[in-house]
């Protein structure tokens, strides 16, 4: 038997966390790029040692993916992007969780809610990142490669460079006025077309 709970933030509840990256933020000063990038792949390392809820885990599919996202060298991030990606991992490098990870079921939970803000915060980033790892797998199987060993291959750059440019113009266009209600979980299963159908990234998190 499954029950459902949902639970809503308001303003006062999304300060405390806001607050809390804040801190991290601060604490994160003078940690290199890969200190940030190993510190929230250890959490999803830890995340899977132990039993979470499936809602939890659509959440740190998520964190993948932004780690992924300035990891990915046929991504390939412009410096002021990837920064923005990893202003949004410093919490995940900083071990005062407000609930510690080790408590048995919900010790993920604060992150899970950092991650959702983080998501909303890179909206249009995720989604180009998304098509762009759809488009690469497309592609790669219709060439007949495997799209891990693809790299920085000459066909994916005018798709790269279209979907940055919508990106740029999409954050450009919404900045100062929110990011609406979609937080990257409305597709099928609360994923992107499900697990098995996501087009293929440098992930580490096995679902």
């Amino acid at each position: 038997m499954s029950i459902t709970l949902n639970f809503e933030l308001n303003d006062r509840d999304l300060a405390h966390f806001q607050a809390a990256m804040e801190r991290s933020r601060k604490s994160a000063e003078g940690k290199s790029e890969a200190d940030i990038i190993n510190a929230a792949t250890a959490l999803l390392d830890d995340a899977q040692k132990v039993h979470i809820p499936d809602f939890i885990k659509a959440r740190l599919l998520r964190l993948d993916d932004m780690i992924a996202m300035v990891r990915d060298q046929g991504w390939s991030l412009p410096e002021a992007d990837k920064q923005r990606v990893l202003s949004s991992l410093v919490y995940f490098a900083d071990p005062q969780d407000v609930i510690p990870d080790h408590v048995e079921v919900l010790g993920f939970l604060d992150d899970a809610v950092m991650i959702e803000l983080s998501v909303r915060e890179l909206k249009h980033e995720l989604d180009a990142y998304d098509d762009f790892c759809d488009f690469r797998e497309h592609e790669a199987k219709r060439r007949g490669v495997d799209p891990a060993e693809v790299g920085r291959a000459d066909w994916l750059d005018g798709r790269r460079e279209e979907l940055m440019e919508r990106m740029h113009h999409r954050r450009a266009r919404d900045f100062g006025h929110g990011y609406g209600d979609s937080s990257g979980y409305a597709r099928e299963g609360g994923l992107r077309g499900g697990y098995a159908g996501r087009g293929w990234r440098p992930g580490v998190f096995k679902w």
